[in-house]
């Protein structure tokens, strides 16, 4: 066994296809095949069920899989600290945001990153809040800037920002007229919602609980832009952070809030496990300045 033989072993657990991994492998499937074959036979033990239509670790093979991430986690650990060693601002860099930030942070956060770290590659990866959070703990992420809190003791945190909601309205709904708007305005409201997966419709769900606000149940958006353009078609109104909103915009009104503003807090996240802690912390204080 060694570490080529384990990267081929998590390649088919991700993908779930022996076909999918060779090609990611950039290997021939018969070769791939072999190689997970002959592991299972020096192990004496079943790793993956196989059908014709799928494969699937077995209880003790996802044991044997959560191992081989943790092995190759260490290897890249290693390879991190020997190339920090020479130069700890350079090289790959992985983040990863949900998707109603990413589209909005990005634009003017790589510039920036660049100016400031320009031996620094960027890899960007826009994903919903669970996914990132599960590639950040297997070190296919570097950090990922995600609403907080994150209840994870091995992980790092630091609060970057607060993202205020304010009210998408059609310019001629009748809340249009209002200059800001109270949370209890929201009594018996119905409003437009992420689809399930978006950790912005769990914050604006909670919002809506406390104010006795309902959703509109046989509507549901995909992102923040088809939200939009259902508040400017005349859908319904909806909860619309600070930094998704480029006014003017026709057709659409955004109605701030009386205090307590509704908001989501933004932190950069990373393993504290990291080799990469001094670009993690200059990175962090670029955000935040």
């Amino acid at each position: 066994m060694n570490l080529r033989d384990l990267h081929y072993l998590v390649a088919v657990a991700d993908l779930r296809s022996f076909i999918q991994a060779a090609d990611q492998c950039c290997i021939s499937q018969p070769t791939l095949s072999t190689q997970i074959k002959k592991m299972e036979e020096s192990l004496g033990v079943q790793i993956f069920e196989r059908t014709n239509k799928k494969v699937l670790p077995t209880e003790l093979g996802q044991q044997i899989i959560a191992s081989a991430r943790r092995i190759l986690l260490e290897v890249d650990t290693i390879q991190q600290l020997a190339g920090n060693a020479q130069d700890p601002l350079a090289g790959n860099f992985r983040l990863g945001a949900f998707p109603t930030l990413a589209t909005y942070i990005f634009p003017g956060l790589v510039p920036l990153i660049k100016q400031t770290l320009p031996k620094l590659r960027l890899i960007l990866v826009e994903e919903k809040t669970d996914i990132l959070i599960a590639q950040l703990k297997q070190g296919q992420l570097d950090a990922a800037l995600l609403a907080l809190p994150i209840p994870d003791d091995t992980l790092e945190i630091r609060m970057l920002f607060d993202d205020e909601f304010l009210l998408a309205v059609a310019s001629d709904n009748p809340l249009a007229a209002r200059k800001t708007i109270a949370q209890s305005d929201l009594t018996h409201q119905q409003l437009l919602l992420l689809d399930e997966g978006h950790c912005l419709r769990g914050q604006a769900l909670q919002i809506c609980k406390l104010n006795h606000a309902e959703e509109q149940q046989d509507v549901r958006a995909t992102g923040l832009e088809t939200l939009r353009q259902m508040v400017r078609a005349g859908t319904g109104i909806t909860f619309m952070p600070k930094i998704a909103i480029h006014e003017p915009e026709d057709g659409i009104r955004y109605i701030p809030f009386d205090e307590p503003v509704p908001k989501r807090t933004i932190g950069i996240v990373w393993r504290k496990t990291s080799a990469r802690n001094e670009l993690l912390e200059r990175l962090t204080k670029l955000m935040i300045a």
